[in-house]
């Protein structure tokens, strides 16, 4: 009688891909029981890791201020109870700006949480390291900065067009040609063609004037684009594989790469490479203004709000969280920056590591709701009324010069709430606004996409 997979089986071996291998070779060898035993000690397999039987605590920074709030709220909450059995989670929190990204149990925009010796890409997501960088610009007149800005960046799809592209430093080439995850021509090739390139959805270019100088400033929102978005699905993939032998309990969006491993060295060294290329994608981007208007910077700061944060065996996961404490950033230079609308303030904070904060604050710009239900409660006006009525006095524009009313200030939770709960639960203190003047985003991308156009022209 043949050696086959249900004998492995009945031997205490959780189906793997070595399996395959491993019954031929029993069977062309004619193995008895004892060899069997003996040959199959290399495939011993870890034991199981099962999930918390009660969710791990959380702090919860967030409360509903409004009727309409109170679904949202109820969702974070309980999609934080379901995460927070994940196994090798220990402590987390809730942010004010919170909202849910999708099924329940997966890591809400606006909660961090701590992994002991372990990553999760899935609490990072697609957009890794999305980030926000400040330049000075001085007395510099806020039209002029708008303006400037407006000829250099680029929104939407893809990357620059050939003969536009910003320069990738070599030496950021090299370091990814050396990593396991990074080192593939393809992802490298789309990494130099999104230099200088911000994307779509919430992603923005935004000026304003300091309210302690007044002095204008330029503040940029993007992540990593494409070679980010291409490490997460290299990274998720690495880390099922893991889940499936580790602790197939746990939902594949929480699926993580243990740290002292061979794979998760690598993937923590491509966290780190992907975050310098997303801070050299947002100084190309400020240097090019600052080269327009032919002047000098009078200060910059810059800091991440989507990424992991490494303290000893501990990683820290902020879905939408911004780092306050200076162990989280190498590099840093200053305080740290949170965005909540085009019509409001980009606050200045600072702040220390206390049980409520983990040593994170908000990142500014949750939702009640989906953009979807946002375009249906004002499907009663038309898209010129409602910019209209949101954008008076700002200098709004949008690079498709297709108006996006799910990205106007009525699209997010109210700034006031969020900045109120900000002092409410102590996370971190205010130094300065950047008070609104100007803002550029993509606009809807969809609308009159080229390939939409190349459909209709088939048609007609």
């Amino acid at each position: 009688m043949e050696f086959n997979g249900n004998h492995l089986i009945e031997l205490g071996y959780r189906p793997a891909k070595w399996f395959k291998d491993a019954i031929s070779y029993i069977n062309e060898n004619n193995l008895n029981e004892h060899q069997i035993a003996e040959y199959l000690v290399q495939f011993k397999q870890p034991d199981i890791i099962p999930l918390h039987e009660t969710a791990k605590d959380f702090m919860i920074n967030i409360r509903a201020e409004h009727e309409s709030e109170n679904d949202n709220v109820e969702k974070v909450i309980r999609t934080m109870k379901v995460l927070m059995k994940t196994p090798t989670l220990i402590g987390g929190a809730i942010m004010p700006d919170a909202c849910p990204t999708g099924p329940e149990g997966q890591i809400p925009v606006g909660g961090v949480v701590i992994a002991k010796n372990a990553i999760h890409p899935g609490f990072h997501s697609a957009d890794i390291c999305c980030s926000v960088m400040l330049t000075d610009f001085g007395k510099t007149n806020p039209k002029e900065v708008l303006d400037a800005a407006h000829s250099v960046t680029h929104f939407g799809y893809g990357g620059r067009p050939r003969g536009e592209q910003m320069p990738m430093s070599q030496e950021l080439m090299d370091a990814f040609r050396e990593n396991e995850f990074l080192n593939d021509e393809k992802l490298i090739s789309i990494a130099r063609s999104h230099m200088g390139t911000q994307g779509d959805g919430n992603h923005f270019l935004f000026v304003g004037i300091s309210k302690n100088t007044g002095n204008t400033m330029m503040i940029t929102h993007h992540g990593s684009r494409a070679p980010g978005a291409a490490l997460y699905d290299k990274g998720m993939k690495t880390a099922n594989r893991f889940r499936q032998e580790l602790s197939p309990e746990t939902l594949k969006e929480n699926a993580w790469i243990p740290y002292d491993t061979e794979e998760g060295k690598s993937y923590w060294e491509a966290l780190q490479l992907i975050r310098q290329w997303t801070k050299e994608n947002h100084t190309s981007l400020h240097d090019a203004v600052l080269n327009k208007l032919e002047m000098e910077k009078e200060n910059r700061y810059w800091n991440e709000h989507n990424f992991v944060f490494k303290d000893g065996d501990l990683f820290y996961h902020a879905k939408g969280a911004t780092p306050l404490d200076d162990k989280f950033m190498p590099d840093i230079t200053g305080p740290r920056l949170i965005p909540l609308n085009m019509a409001e303030p980009v606050l200045i904070v600072q702040g220390k590591t206390n049980e409520r904060n983990l040593g994170f604050a908000p990142h500014g710009a949750g939702r009640n709701f989906s953009r979807s239900q946002h375009k249906r409660s004002l499907a009663h006006k038309t898209t010129e009324e409602i910019f209209n009525e949101e954008t008076e006095g700002l200098d709004i524009r949008f690079y498709s010069n297709e108006v996006d009313i799910s990205e106007l200030p009525s699209a997010y939770k109210s700034a006031k709430n969020v900045r109120a709960q900000i002092e409410e639960y102590g996370l971190c203190e205010v130094l300065d606004e950047v008070m609104p003047y100007g803002c550029i985003m993509a606009g809807d991308v969809e609308k009159n996409a080229p390939w939409k156009r190349k459909k209709k022209f088939r048609k007609a």
